[in-house]
């Protein structure tokens, strides 16, 4: 008879506690350094095909939030609500399994997150570069300094930064472990887990295919998390089953 590893509940533990300490320090540093440093032309993710891109950016951009609004004032909004969800369900995770397998598991699914998005960005990007080069776009780009090269260069280095992909993929796996676990939109309307991340991995689909101008939120990397975490946890759950409730 398979016997349970029951765990000392922890509200913060260790590797959730350390996340949260990373990131908040490199939201700071982005704040204080972040433009004579440059520090998102470095460790943000680029398209592959950017002067910017490096294979590092697969991690470090987990660690980075977007510091500003449109207004460029200083918002923490990205980074407040992406802690909160990985403290809200990443705690959970880490209580069940320990330190050294939820470590694994945001890790790798930050970088399915990476990895979808790229993809996605590729031939995203690739539209983009055959239209502006077409000279479609010509009329449009006339007032671009650097005309369509230029245009295509400043696409190609957009940055993208965010712990998103994981976290989602931290609400996939909590849902498949507690999916009739109450979760409350603003606080006040309980749905369950599963239902909770079934709708908004739809609403989350819908909007990348649909995506228009100035749309900056890289809906595919949350897919991306969830789709990574979703397949270790069952694979996980089906290959070890004493590790899971």
């Amino acid at each position: 008879m398979a016997q349970f590893q029951f765990r000392k509940f922890e509200l913060l533990p260790l590797v959730i506690k350390n996340l949260l300490i990373i990131n908040g320090l490199v939201w700071l540093a982005q704040i204080t350094f972040g433009q004579r440093l440059q520090l998102e032309n470095l460790f943000a993710l680029h398209d592959v095909r950017s002067e910017l891109f490096k294979p590092h950016q697969l991690i470090t951009h987990m660690f980075m939030h977007a510091t500003h609004n449109a207004n460029n004032n200083i918002d923490f909004s990205h980074i407040f609500f992406n802690m909160l969800a990985l403290w809200m369900f990443g705690s959970a995770l880490e209580n069940v399994w320990g330190p050294k397998r939820f470590l694994i598991f945001y890790i790798a699914s930050g970088l399915g997150a990476a990895a979808l998005h790229l993809i996605v960005l590729w031939f995203q990007n690739s539209e983009m570069i055959n239209v502006a080069n077409s000279g479609i776009l010509s009329q449009q780009l006339r007032n671009f300094e650097g005309g369509a090269q230029e245009f295509i260069r400043s696409q190609l280095n957009t940055p993208t930064v965010g712990a998103s992909g994981a976290v989602f993929g931290c609400l996939a796996a909590f849902a498949y472990l507690f999916p009739n676990t109450n979760i409350y939109i603003y606080f006040l309307f309980p749905v369950k887990a599963k239902w909770f991340v079934l709708v908004y991995a739809i609403i989350e689909l819908y909007s990348g295919i649909s995506a228009t101008a100035g749309d900056n939120v890289a809906h595919f990397a949350h897919l991306g998390g969830a789709i990574v975490g979703f397949l270790l946890v069952y694979y996980w759950n089906k290959s070890n089953r004493r590790n899971f409730y």
